[in-house]
């Protein structure tokens, strides 16, 4: 299967990375996007790595999640023959605000 990141889930690894760049330098951004790449390469081969997602139990859709470099959790689903990110989590912050934004990009899914 193809991993497949939307334009949210995208936008939240830059700014990740950013942040990761200037708190932290050159050197831990790039360990951190070699993290990311390697569960990429990971859910290609393993689609459900990741457990369903707790905070997402209700939805729909089975959303599973899994965590990178400890404050990081990659959220997606497995649609026809490709896995969407549907987020990139701050395991740092308020739960409900990211519930609610993953919720609002598929309201009907």
């Amino acid at each position: 299967m193809r991993v497949r990141w939307n334009k949210q889930s995208k936008e939240q690894l830059i700014r990740a990375a950013s942040y990761i760049r200037h708190e932290f330098g050159q050197e831990s951004m790039n360990d951190f996007m070699a993290e990311m790449k390697r569960t990429n390469r990971l859910l290609e081969k393993n689609p459900h790595l990741g457990p369903v997602e707790p905070l997402l139990s209700d939805l729909p859709s089975k959303y599973r999640s899994i965590v990178v470099c400890s404050y990081n959790k990659i959220v997606y689903r497995i649609v026809d023959k490709h896995i969407e990110v549907t987020a990139l989590w701050d395991t740092r912050r308020e739960p409900n605000n990211q519930i609610e934004q993953t919720i609002n990009q598929h309201p009907n899914k």
